[in-house]
């Protein structure tokens, strides 16, 4: 059975702290999302992962770049899912950038989980 057919949507997920990228692709998972994972934005951008998602969640500070480029990225090859920035130093500044970049939301570490879930629903 495919994703469409299960009724699952696809998250996208870049982080690259590997405790933190399980448990919110578990989260996710139990959410009823289809998650792919990637601990960087080379990785996902080399992948097909991104045509068929409906959600990116991408962590500001990445290994090889920052999620405010990764979206950029992204809306350049077309992609158009709704978008969450996940980060330790939300500031003024950060939060616009990544407002003027196309996030939908930004969300500060410690992440809540039903803070998340808000986000992924558009209440946040």
């Amino acid at each position: 059975m495919n994703r469409k057919a299960a009724g699952l949507r696809r998250a996208l997920l870049v982080e690259d702290d590997a405790g933190v990228r399980r448990s919110l692709q578990l989260l996710l998972h139990w959410r009823g999302f289809d998650v792919r994972s990637h601990a960087g934005a080379a990785s996902l951008l080399a992948s097909d992962d991104a045509a068929a998602a409906d959600i990116l969640i991408a962590d500001y500070r990445l290994p090889d770049g920052n999620g405010v480029d990764l979206l950029h990225r992204l809306i350049e090859r077309g992609w158009s899912g709704r978008s969450i920035l996940i980060t330790a130093y939300a500031d003024a500044a950060l939060r616009q950038a990544a407002q003027d970049g196309g996030f939908h939301t930004v969300l500060e570490k410690p992440l809540r989980p039903q803070v998340l879930i808000a986000a992924l629903a558009g209440t946040v």
